[in-house]
């Protein structure tokens, strides 16, 4: 893939978008919304050609944004990897469409994990062209409970200010980090 194009052309910031990823009417499910509002709430100390989105359930909004021209995608969700609650992980998924892909069948909107987004995303692509993220990451944090509710649960709601430290450390270091060959 190109370096340079919609995603970044010479003299401009490479576009990086942050989506925050969750259902917040189940508690910790959340998470990614409730970092992106406390990303927005920090915004001059984003770097230029960064972007925010409050993705939610809205996974087909998401993935056609995504074909704007992003270089860089950080998804911000819960991820579960048995660890305590708040634990945060941040994951290189790479440009690659996951192995593992949803069996064919209803596209249910409003239960797209970060997987199923990143492979309706590259089945978008092939239909309809668009341009591709170059660096994938998901900053992830370990829920407690994803039952119906409001609000998050006291360690993933101590977390929050945590991830949206990492973001900002890893969106100053997208346009710098080695590029994939």
């Amino acid at each position: 893939m190109s370096g340079t194009g919609p995603a970044d052309g010479p003299g401009t910031a490479p576009r990086v978008l942050v989506a925050g990823i969750g259902n917040v009417f189940l508690q910790d499910d959340g998470f990614g919304v409730e970092t992106v509002r406390r990303l927005a709430a920090r915004e001059p100390e984003l770097p230029p050609g960064v972007e925010l989105m409050d993705a939610g359930i809205r996974g087909v909004h998401l993935a056609y944004r995504l074909l704007e021209g992003f270089r860089t995608l950080v998804l911000v969700d819960t991820v579960s990897r048995d660890g305590p609650p708040g634990t945060l992980y941040t994951i290189d998924v790479g440009p690659e469409p996951p192995a593992a892909r949803p069996a064919p069948g209803p596209l249910d909107t409003h239960a797209m994990d970060p997987a199923t987004v990143l492979a309706l995303l590259h089945d978008l692509h092939a239909g309809a062209g668009g341009t591709l993220p170059e660096e994938v990451y998901v900053i992830g944090c370990e829920p407690r409970a994803t039952d119906e509710g409001m609000g998050l649960t006291p360690p993933v709601a101590g977390a929050v200010d945590a991830a949206a430290d990492l973001v900002l450390d890893l969106v100053r270091r997208a346009p710098s980090v080695p590029r994939r060959g």
